[in-house]
């Protein structure tokens, strides 16, 4: 027969048979439909918020360039440059503290002085409206601000009462509803306190080496293009190559928030890929089920001349039109939540005014659910196609089958070298990605030597006497046992979870029980050097002997070279790319600093007068690939300095204590304005007496930012509930699959369970027994299967605690005791539900089949 008949003939048959319904198949379409609207939503409402970012990045930054200066303001030259390019607004962020006028209490703030001509783009939006200068202006020697309702709840405040800021009053005149650039400034510790820059110069706070930042924002002309700013760019860092700022446009308004969005939405689609993977068994154990339930029309086929080609495109066709389904329903849902997005992160993340479909995203999760249904699908159909029409009349399942041909093989391993190849190429981190699928070929490969294991248990258990607990041990090794998909599909979503579940666990305890005991009380900035003698002293005085005060000088510096090459023009790993991002924190030291050990090197002498020397973070050195004698250029207070690397050192950052990448040596910064960093422990020290000591500080000295660790680390804590909240329901969609895929595989093994039954009721068994029979069978599975989960996210656990984190690692028992009831209560009571039915079932239509 010619191909195209053939083809047509498989068409016609397939399409006749499908007029049956999609009995059977409903766990098939379930796993395709969550596996693509998980991948494809997730890339969606990536696509989503980045576009929104890039369409109001006028907006998001505040204007369509974005200079930034540590320490210091622009000097006349740069700001002409500046001015020259459009419309300028300038801006001045930094941390402090907010005092209420009798001084009883304080509160750390985002402190945001703004000029007139804020913002360029965008509305800001406070509740009651005012114009600026009855805003911000000065009424009577007070100067005006707006700050969000958080901190005058946190202090008991309402608008129009007074706080002190450094050495002046403010009126608290306004609530900021709508602040148009905040998502481009980063992420805030403290409530925002909105200013003008006058009464930011009244207040004092800003002193030589302060920790300050200063903004420019400029508007250029209308339809300046983003080339055209990039050139401006490359312009202003060869002009002024020694300046330091750094530079955004509104192309790149918010790159951390991009990146880290792009991140999330990796960890996602893996996740989403694993429920993908997972209901890929599914699909496996759905199709072999089918093909059980056609082993008449496939012998039928066979007996009138069939080739075994033609009877595998007859079923490929079904598989792939029921797949079909399943996508087409995961498509819908996946479109859908860019919309839902938008209206769940209306107040964090902007997003486009409309949302639309995104091809690229929908495209990627079906092409992900066409490989996954064709790679798991492929092996039974391969099986299907060799058996003899005799033995299909002989035989109640495929149980016994010899493996598919090579071709068959040969197919499915390339279909599952394609999902890997794609997952990688389309992954922020190719690394990450890479090392994720390797975890699950490890586990499948792990979990079917744990399958195996049992079944050779159960095979050489010594005789019981109990008839329910030999029926429930047999089972388990019988040809067509239940346990490899039990198993399998099981196995991996509790792995996950418990992953998951003991990660969140460790660091919860070392945030919320160790570390706060390890870190010292408070941390104190911007402590300027005429007044670091007296401050000392006040806190030696006022914390007792016991107490430990550490300080260091502290400056603000970005490294633009890394042995003569500019660092923006170099591909760096993920991993330590951070510390090229942005300005880092540097001081200078004549001796090893307290928690750090030196790993390879010689410390400077005390009296060191040579070349500029730099000390780097081990880790951060490896990341970047540098190490000693290679160079350094940091741009500090607009110079460039560059330093060779003399010493490698391990630094304990879990401590919290006072830890740089960079250490310097002390000739490096001769005579440059800096402040000074500090940290003051308490041991036993008690809420009462840490207010006290705040209180006391903040009064002597206005212009210093105190910072309490413990409502840092509850901050932390906050955020860290609210992200494992997300990844676990993330981690869900994965436990949901796998909960698809054992309901399916019991289900496809109900034929076999349906003959057994029959056969031992007629032999004698009561309902009782094989009830028994079957609860045993299943309690078994879901406990091997949990000793498993344990074990394996265990080891994932304490590598990413230990590894990669460098925290403690400690095994939780109630996640243990967790994990067991979940994988008993599921299989147990899949099981059950799935053989009620079967247990009804009448003896006589059953044995006339036979």
């Amino acid at each position: 027969m010619p191909l195209r008949r053939s083809i047509a003939l498989a068409f016609r048959f397939a399409l006749r048979e499908l007029r049956g319904g999609l009995s059977g198949f409903y766990i098939f379409l379930a796993c395709i439909a969550l596996g693509t609207a998980a991948i494809g939503g997730v890339n969606a409402v990536s696509q989503s918020v980045t576009e929104g970012i890039e369409q109001e990045g006028q907006v998001i930054l505040g204007g369509d360039l974005r200079f930034e200066l540590n320490h210091r303001t622009a000097t006349d030259d740069e700001y002409a440059f500046l001015d020259s390019l459009g419309d300028v607004a300038v801006l001045a962020d930094m941390r402090s503290m907010a005092r209420l006028e009798d001084q009883s209490d304080q509160s750390l703030v985002e402190l945001k002085a703004i000029d007139q001509a804020y913002p360029l783009y965008g509305e800001l939006v406070t509740r009651p409206n005012m114009a600026r200068d009855d805003l911000l202006g000065e009424r009577d020697g007070v100067y005006g601000a707006a700050t969000q309702q958080i901190l005058l709840d946190r202090l008991g405040l309402e608008t129009s009462d007074r706080v002190r800021l450094g050495n002046a009053t403010f009126e608290l005149r306004a609530v900021i509803e709508s602040e148009p650039d905040a998502v481009s400034d980063g992420f805030a510790f403290a409530p925002r306190l909105l200013v003008s820059l006058d009464g930011l110069d009244a207040s004092g706070l800003v002193q030589p080496g302060s920790l300050v930042e200063y903004v420019y924002k400029i508007r250029t002309p209308a339809g300046t293009t983003t080339d055209e700013l990039r050139a401006i760019e490359e312009r202003a860092n060869t002009e002024y190559r020694t300046s330091g700022w750094s530079i955004r446009n509104r192309g790149n308004a918010a790159p951390s928030l991009t990146a880290n969005i792009e991140r999330f939405a990796q960890f996602l689609t893996l996740v989403g890929l694993t429920a993908m993977v997972t209901g890929g068994v599914g699909v496996a154990n759905a199709v072999r089920a089918f093909l059980d339930s056609k082993r008449n029309v496939i012998a039928t086929f066979k007996c009138l001349g069939a080739p075994g080609g033609f009877v595998t495109l007859v079923y490929l066709i079904q598989i792939l039109a029921i797949a079909g389904v399943g996508i087409a329903m995961g498509l819908v849902l996946a479109s859908l939540m860019p919309w839902v997005a938008a209206w769940a992160l209306a107040d964090f993340v902007p997003l486009p005014a409309s949302q639309g479909l995104y091809p690229g995203a929908l495209a990627l999760a079906t092409a992900f659910a066409v490989i996954t249904t064709l790679a798991f699908a492929i092996l039974p159909l391969g099986r299907a196609r060799d058996i003899p029409a005799t033995a299909l009349f002989r035989e109640q399942t495929f149980d016994g089958e010899t493996n598919p041909r090579p071709a068959y093989l040969a197919a499915a391993i390339l279909l599952i070298a394609l999902l890997a190849w794609l997952a990688v190429e389309t992954s922020f981190s190719r690394n990450i990605a890479m090392t994720f699928l390797a975890g699950i070929a490890f586990s499948f490969g792990v979990l079917r030597a744990v399958s195996i294991g049992v079944q050779l248990l159960a095979k050489r258990a010594p005789r019981v006497h109990s008839t329910s607990l030999r029926l429930a041990i047999g089972n388990i090794h019988r040809p067509g046992a239940l346990t490899p998909s039990v198993v399998l599909s099981l196995g991996l979503g509790l792995t996950l979870l418990v992953s998951l579940a003991l990660i969140d666990g460790n660091l919860r305890r070392q945030i919320s029980g160790n570390l706060p005991e390890r870190a010292p009380n408070f941390f104190f900035v911007d402590i300027q050097n005429d007044i670091i003698s007296d401050f000392s002293t006040l806190l030696t005085d006022e914390a007792g002997s016991e107490a430990v005060l550490q300080r260091v000088p502290m400056l603000r510096g970005r490294i633009v070279e890394l042995n003569g090459q500019d660092v923006a023009t170099m591909e760096l790993p993920p991993e330590g790319g951070w510390v090229l991002r942005g300005d880092r924190g540097i001081t200078y030291s004549p001796v090893l600093p307290e928690n750090s050990t030196l790993a390879e090197g010689d410390w400077w002498p005390e009296d060191y007068a040579g070349e500029p020397l730099v000390s780097f973070s081990a880790e951060e050195a490896g990341e970047i690939g540098i190490g000693i004698g290679d160079t350094v250029t940091i741009n500090v207070l607009g110079r460039n300095i560059t330093a060779r690397i003399a010493n490698l050192r391990q630094v304990q950052w879990e401590s919290l204590a006072i830890n740089f990448v960079m250490v310097f040596s002390p000739n490096t910064f001769a005579g440059a304005p800096h402040a000074w960093l500090a940290t003051l422990t308490l041991p036993d020290a008690d809420t009462a007496r840490e207010a006290r000591i705040l209180r006391d500080v903040t009064q002597a000295f206005p212009a210093v930012t105190s910072v309490r660790v413990k409502d840092a680390i509850d901050l932390v804590n906050r955020l860290i509930g609210q992200l494992a909240t997300a990844i676990r329901a993330a981690a869900a969609v994965a436990l949901i699959s796998s909960v698809l895929v054992l309901g399916g595989a019991l289900a496809a093994g109900n034929r076999a369970r349906v003959h057994d039954a029959v056969v031992l009721k007629m032999l004698g068994a009561t309902r009782r027994m094989l009830i028994g029979a079957f609860s045993l069978e299943y309690l078994m599975l879901g406990a091997a299967t949990a000793l498993f989960a344990l074990f394996a996210g265990g080891v994932a656990a304490w590598f990413v605690i230990t590894q990669i984190m460098n925290l403690p690692w400690q095994l939780l028992p109630g996640v243990a005791a967790g994990t067991l009831v979940t994988a008993l209560v599921l299989t147990v009571g899949f099981g059950l539900a799935g053989t009620w039915r079967i247990l009804g079932q009448k003896a006589a239509p059953v044995l006339r089949n036979l």
